[in-house]
């Protein structure tokens, strides 16, 4: 269907079989999604840190899912010439949200688990809060976190911290 061009300017994904409508970014949540690409890009380079690109769930379910998470990690060894980067050659997926913080933290989070993604940040806008996944076991994460705007926060392995307030918005 999409080569035929039946969702031609229309941005969905498909998650689980189904295509889910990706609504317009309001200016806080765009504005989210650029602070956190500067501040992956300033320590490990442009050339793997995607923003709303497909990432293949896995390789047994890239038929019913094809996520595009707000920013993506892909692990620099990867060819992805032919092919998105796969879950587990994901090293973080970020999702920013404002109305889809149910589904992010339910869905996506039991699909990112499932694909093998490593570490996936949910940045809450209404709460002001980052959600942090780490330790994919099957369709769960054994470690979840919650960072408030104080709080500092790193990619796992990392050195590089961030202020949660930094990758926020300000507040009107």
């Amino acid at each position: 269907m999409t080569r035929a061009g039946i969702f031609e300017g229309q941005r969905w994904e498909l998650i689980d079989g189904e295509l889910i409508d990706k609504m317009g970014q309001n200016p806080p949540h765009a504005f989210a999604i650029r602070l956190i690409h500067a501040w992956l890009v300033g320590f490990l380079g442009g050339a793997w840190v995607q923003m709303q690109l497909p990432i293949e769930a896995s390789r047994g379910d890239r038929e019913r899912s094809l996520p595009e998470p707000d920013i993506a990690v892909a692990e620099p060894k990867g060819e992805f010439k032919k092919r998105h980067p796969r879950g587990d050659e994901v090293l973080l997926v970020v999702e920013v949200s404002d109305t889809s913080v149910a589904f992010d933290l339910s869905r996506k989070a039991v699909l990112y688990a499932g694909a093998g993604v490593r570490e996936y940040w949910v940045l809450d806008l209404v709460r002001r809060m980052l959600v942090v996944h780490r330790q994919p076991d099957g369709s769960t994460y054994r470690l979840i976190q919650l960072f408030s705007e104080d709080d500092t926060v790193s990619m796992e392995g990392r050195t590089e911290n961030i202020r949660v307030a930094e990758i926020l918005p300000a507040r009107d």
